[in-house]
């Protein structure tokens, strides 16, 4: 086998694996992320709302807005503390990253990181309500 065929084996199992761990990571983060935006969203809907006309949809938003909040602190703490599968993940994507450097250089995980962003924003904008 060639050189360059080794290195591109590698680099598609790096790539797997950088997705893979990122978005187990990234589904943790983004209850956190999601709930700060919706804190902004819920304040600027009753401020929104001076004659209550959508009083109940504000009420079902915060509603949906504490049960997201408790599910991203359950999964990811634990009396307070971050759980072992979240600190995990976290330094298994550390090192995959480490790993990337080493093997293909820091440009390259710029390049896996990008190419990441936009298969995850490309999936949102194919995704269809059914």
């Amino acid at each position: 086998m060639y050189k360059e065929d080794l290195k591109n084996l590698k680099k598609r199992y790096l790539v797997w694996f950088y997705k893979t761990t990122k978005e187990a990571l990234d589904k943790i983060e983004r209850k956190f992320t999601q709930a700060e935006i919706d804190r902004f969203i819920l304040k600027e809907l009753k401020k929104s709302d001076k004659d209550k006309t959508i009083e109940s949809f504000i009420a079902q938003f915060e509603d949906y807005l504490r049960k997201k909040e408790e599910e991203g602190v359950s999964l990811k703490f634990e009396n307070k503390k971050p759980k072992p599968h979240y600190l995990f993940l976290t330094r298994k994507l550390e090192a995959i990253e480490k790993a990337i450097t080493k093997e293909l250089g820091k440009e390259a995980l710029k390049e896996i990181k990008v190419l990441y962003e936009m298969e995850m924003t490309e999936r949102i904008l194919r995704s269809t309500e059914h």
